[in-house]
């Protein structure tokens, strides 16, 4: 048997006290996984660490490093998993809806990368297109597919 996302007839989630702590706790269990892969395993694989913070710093011009961290803390913890549940899991449900969860979470970690690397990176901060696929690029990839596994499988848990 296969997880897919099916058990409820509402494209949308009601909003309720339930709803913003399955957000929060979906944000914050995807970002220490992201945190363990960007600044733990990445850096024995490729020999550097990911640096969101210092891609939030290129894009608004931030000087300091700890104000970029928190707004990156803040976008992964909140508005990603909103992000996941108002945009992508309603999208998947209307196009592809017995798609397995496992390909859900892993479509929503594609589009947060493509959205880091080549939104934010290249076309607001003017970095080459994908940083131009150096090994960190696909370390990223990674980062991102296990940051949507675990928001969508929180999500599931939570409300099953």
């Amino acid at each position: 048997m296969t997880m897919s996302d099916t058990h409820e007839t509402h494209l949308l989630p009601r909003l309720s006290t339930k709803l913003l702590f399955t957000i929060l706790i979906a944000g914050f269990a995807a970002d220490i996984a992201w945190e363990i892969w960007a600044r733990g395993i990445t850096p024995l694989l490729v020999g550097g660490a990911l640096e969101p913070a210092a891609l939030v710093q290129s894009v608004f011009g931030f000087q300091n490093r700890f104000a970029a961290e928190i707004i990156h803390a803040i976008v992964g913890i909140v508005f990603y998993p909103i992000g996941y549940l108002f945009i992508a899991r309603p999208l998947q449900r209307m196009i592809v809806p017995n798609l397995p969860l496992f390909l859900t979470g892993l479509g929503f970690g594609t589009g947060l990368w493509i959205f880091a690397l080549y939104v934010m990176a290249h076309l607001i901060a003017g970095l080459p297109a994908f940083l131009g696929f150096i090994p960190l690029t696909w370390a990223s990839l990674v980062g991102h597919w296990l940051f949507g596994l675990v928001v969508a499988y929180v999500v599931w848990y939570r409300e099953h």
